[in-house]
């Protein structure tokens, strides 16, 4: 296996609209960041992944537009995922694996605001049991809360605490949406409240990854991927106990979590809710710092934030704030897909 590691990361002042900017419009200045932190130029990348989703544009091939913001030329080697950022970063990981590249450029972007996403994500249930009685996000969510309640493994109080702790952590994040005190708000769907549930915007990321030497050349302390992980639940909702995330905990210990303790954990837990579940599968205790970038409570552009959450760790481990971090991106209904890294300092790679 090759040493890779995220060597840049950048993201957007996440914000609830943004209808004055294209998608294109919103990624430039991201791209131009990462590339910019590691002086690299465009014919010096090796392969270039994309993640986003047509759904939200409302346009077929949508993610096509956004590659202007890369650049028409020189030609590149292009992929896309109709899926979150994260998983572009796996496919642009095992790309650099093969040896076909010695350097990748990840990014992702998702506009929320232009349409209802909570009807536009009922578009990726069962066609013929779930999605004709368009059971919204929230409402899916709520289920999945509710059965934590009712299984005794947390109440309205602690959820609430994960919020408050979430959004006083944004308050250091200047690109976070919500930060600083956010009341628990009117039920949305009984019982979540506002507080419990993550902001609706848009916003855009960017990673660079690089391989052995060519890492620590474009980076001062780089972000090495130890191992890497993605798992998914089945579909079906009558067949799965909400209450805890199997697939998680599988992607975690095929990622070589469970080897050694992690001092950081950035997790997509868009709800409250799924952060008590995924706390528990991952194994994480008090001493773990979990978001402390305020995570997806604090900003949640669809399919760029299971990204920023890498992008967050990496960060923290390229300032020297964590010498082992764990990050963790989800997709689709109550936790239904799981992908989990795990990330490392120089320091820590013996």
């Amino acid at each position: 296996m090759r040493d890779v590691a995220i060597v840049a990361f950048a993201q957007t002042a996440h914000r609830r609209r943004t209808d004055e900017l294209s998608e294109v419009d919103l990624l430039m200045p991201v791209l131009h960041e990462v590339l910019g932190t590691t002086g690299l130029k465009a014919n010096e990348i090796g392969f270039t992944c994309s993640g986003s989703a047509d759904y939200l544009a409302g346009r077929a091939f949508s993610f096509t537009m956004a590659l202007d913001g890369v650049g028409a030329h020189p030609p590149i080697s292009e992929s896309h995922v109709e899926m979150d950022g994260a998983w572009a970063l796996y496919e642009a990981w095992v790309k650099i694996q093969t040896g076909d590249a010695d350097t990748a450029l990840v990014y992702s972007y998702g506009k929320s605001s232009p349409g209802r996403v909570r009807d536009v994500l009922t578009r990726q249930l069962d066609p013929y049991y779930l999605a004709p009685l368009w059971p919204d996000s929230v409402a899916l969510a709520a289920l999945q809360a509710q059965a934590l309640i009712d299984a005794g493994v947390t109440d309205e109080g602690a959820l609430a605490e994960v919020a408050v702790r979430s959004r006083t952590a944004a308050a250091d994040n200047p690109y976070a949406q919500l930060t600083g005190d956010v009341p628990a708000g009117d039920y949305l769907v009984r019982p979540l409240r506002t507080g419990d549930c993550p902001p609706i915007g848009d916003g855009a990321a960017a990673v660079v990854l690089a391989a052995g030497d060519t890492a620590r050349a474009l980076c001062a302390r780089p972000a090495w991927i130890r191992g890497i992980d993605h798992r998914i639940e089945a579909h079906a909702f009558g067949v799965r106990d909400l209450t805890d995330s199997p697939s998680a905990r599988l992607a975690a210990e095929r990622a070589g979590v469970f080897e050694r303790p992690v001092d950081t954990a950035e997790l997509h837990a868009p709800f409250t809710s799924q952060e008590v579940i995924l706390r528990k599968a991952l194994g994480l205790g008090d001493e773990v710092r979990v978001n402390p970038s305020g995570g997806a409570l604090a900003a949640n552009p669809v399919m760029a934030a299971g990204l920023i959450r890498l992008g967050e760790a990496a960060a923290r481990i390229h300032r020297g704030e964590s010498d082992r971090a764990l990050a963790h991106a989800t997709s689709g209904p109550c936790l239904q897909q799981n992908l989990v890294a795990v990330l490392e300092g120089e320091s820590a790679h013996v």
